[in-house]
């Protein structure tokens, strides 16, 4: 079997010509782009503010630094009907506190799209191809977000499966010459591949109905019942259960709060990291078909603000080296400055100052939503 990849638009073969039966493997073997509403979002299949989405339009959010206000909570506040969480290697927590709201329809139900208002003219020896897409079996269609390309079926001389056509709208009409095509149509990270014969003896008008079983998923952070800001929290994607066996890579890596995603349906696992410490939370969820779910991972955590001081509240010194590690000697943050900010998982800790050939150090513990000084002095 032929392997195809995709340059440039362009399809090209590794070996022999791209036969029937390759077409079953198209989807493992290429990588499209996808583009959303108006924007070019590469592969990633994440929508980025102030485009148009299925359930409508997300507005941009503030990206504050982790100096900007942070949301106070309660020691002892968790989300409300969050599983049991589990140890992780490494620090953090897996296995999640997480809540899951109201899971709303992506669209609502919708009939086949209807021809269009002004039917294309189709010469004599061409066939008007009409495509559409659907959640799945008997499920709404889509409206939105599909990026459809048409590929000849066969390489030219030079190995390159020519782009016939590409279209983004919902339900696009190519008109086409009679012949072998590969269709393609994309929906963030679901896609479809589809083998089409055209023939000049075939109905002039000839309709595809493609099934993507894809679902939404929009992800916040929170410290009790507060929200953390975007720009301090991000959330990566994986396949799969974390609790299955194996190394995986993320599909989606550094997605904002700000940000939406469309997945294939079925089970998932995020990563979700405050901070840039060992504030890590791993979550396992499940995305349905033409549903659009809201996700809220509860971080125990907290702010913690470095300073080595002559005195107690005296001044910050400048040039300190900073280190800060587990009772057990794991180091989890490593950082310059006279006010460094860290953001810390729930527990015991030791900061470590070096300053001027002197070491210094101070035990401390992190409590949840408590952001606080953390003062050790130079004595």
């Amino acid at each position: 079997m032929a392997k195809i990849c995709a340059i440039n638009g362009n399809m090209k073969t590794r070996g022999r010509g791209l036969c029937q039966g390759a077409v079953m493997a198209f989807c493992a073997l290429i990588a499209f782009p996808v583009t959303s509403w108006g924007q070019t979002i590469g592969n990633s299949g994440v929508f980025s503010p102030l485009q148009p989405l299925p359930g409508g339009w997300i507005a941009p959010a503030q990206q504050p630094s982790i100096d900007s206000p942070r949301p106070q909570a309660p020691a002892a506040t968790t989300a409300q009907g969050s599983p049991a969480s589990f140890a992780a290697p490494g620090g953090g927590i897996a296995g999640p506190p997480v809540s899951v709201g109201p899971v709303a329809p992506m669209a609502p139900p919708a009939s086949a799209p209807a021809a269009p208002a002004n039917p294309p003219v189709v010469p004599s020896g061409q066939v008007a191809l009409m495509l559409s897409a659907r959640y799945g079996a008997d499920a709404p269609y889509i409206t939105g977000g599909l990026q459809w390309r048409v590929y000849a079926d066969r390489p030219d001389p030079s190995g390159i499966f020519r782009l016939v056509k590409e279209d983004k709208s919902a339900a696009p009409t190519f008109v086409l010459p009679a012949g072998g095509y590969v269709v393609h149509v994309g929906f963030g990270l679901a896609n479809a591949v589809r083998r089409i014969q055209l023939r000049s003896d075939s109905p002039r008008e000839v309709r595809e109905v493609f099934e993507l079983a894809a679902g939404g998923a929009h992800f916040e952070g929170r410290v009790g019942d507060s929200k953390i800001p975007p720009g301090q929290i991000s959330f990566d994607i994986f396949r799969g259960s974390q609790f299955e066996p194996g190394e995986k890579r993320p599909i989606v890596r550094d997605m904002s709060t700000a940000d939406f995603v469309l997945l294939p349906e079925g089970t998932y696992y995020v990563v979700s990291n405050y901070g840039d410490g060992n504030a890590v939370v791993r979550s396992d969820i499940r995305i349905q078909a033409g549903k659009l779910t809201d996700v809220s991972i509860n971080h125990r955590a907290a702010v913690i603000t470095l300073k080595l001081v002559g005195a107690k509240g005296g001044e910050a010194l400048a040039n300190t080296t900073w280190s800060v590690l587990t009772p057990g000697g794991d180091v989890i943050k490593e950082t310059i400055g006279a006010f460094p900010k860290v953001v810390l998982a729930e527990g015991d800790y030791v900061a470590i100052a070096r300053n001027e050939g002197k070491v210094y150090n101070q035990d401390f513990k992190v409590e949840p939503g408590l952001d606080r000084e953390i003062e050790v002095v130079a004595q």
